[in-house]
């Protein structure tokens, strides 16, 4: 009986020690390393260049919103299960469904109508996402030659429309239907665009000379 015991208890510790990983995860505990970087080397190098006393006062990123408008929703609901799929895939993020605000007749859109979808980044996923997207996702473009520096809105944000969702290393080729472009809109705590210029120049954004 003891001896059954003892095969039973032994059994037992080697289920439990099969059901538990060999390595702890603390990949979402982690600091992203371009957020390293930022309160490392590029806030006191804006403290510095921009003249300030108060290191709170440095601009820095709010958040990141990735935009990605089906038109052909409209018509075919089916196509933004898809297209929501993929944004999921590229942020890291379940999207949200958006919805028209009002109804254009020219258009056949309808007030509430499923339009596309959206994904907020903040913190942790949104360093991350920047950092992909400046040193592998803009590299992959064809005939790359740098971003606008005209794409400001006055107000220290920036946005960036992207052509294809293939160029994010996370979309698989082969399961793509179809082309579908996509707006990310970069939003910064920057008082004026000179400054948030400064502040995505500093983090690798690769503005055109």
């Amino acid at each position: 009986m003891a001896k059954d015991k003892d095969r039973k208890g032994g059994k037992q510790a080697e289920q439990q020690e099969a059901k538990a990983p060999a390595v702890a995860r603390h990949s979402a505990k982690e600091t992203p390393r371009l957020q390293l970087r930022f309160h490392k080397e590029v806030a006191p190098a804006l403290l510095k260049e921009f003249g300030l006393t108060n290191p709170m006062a440095v601009p820095h990123l709010h958040k990141i919103v990735v935009n990605m408008g089906v038109g052909e929703a409209t018509q075919n609901a089916k196509v933004l299960d898809p297209a929501a799929n993929e944004l999921g895939q590229i942020t890291g993020q379940k999207p949200v469904v958006t919805r028209a605000k009002k109804s254009i007749a020219a258009f056949k859109v309808r007030e509430g109508q499923a339009i596309g979808a959206m994904v907020t980044l903040r913190g942790h996923r949104m360093y991350e996402f920047f950092d992909r997207l400046v040193n592998i996702v803009l590299p992959r473009v064809r005939d790359f030659k740098g971003v606008s520096t005209k794409s400001f809105d006055g107000r220290g944000n920036y946005t960036l429309g992207l052509h294809d969702q293939l160029i994010f290393p996370e979309i698989s080729y082969e399961k793509v239907d179809k082309q579908k472009g996509m707006n990310v809109t970069i939003v910064t705590t920057a008082k004026s665009d000179d400054h948030a210029r400064s502040l995505l120049k500093h983090l690798g954004m690769p503005f055109r000379a």
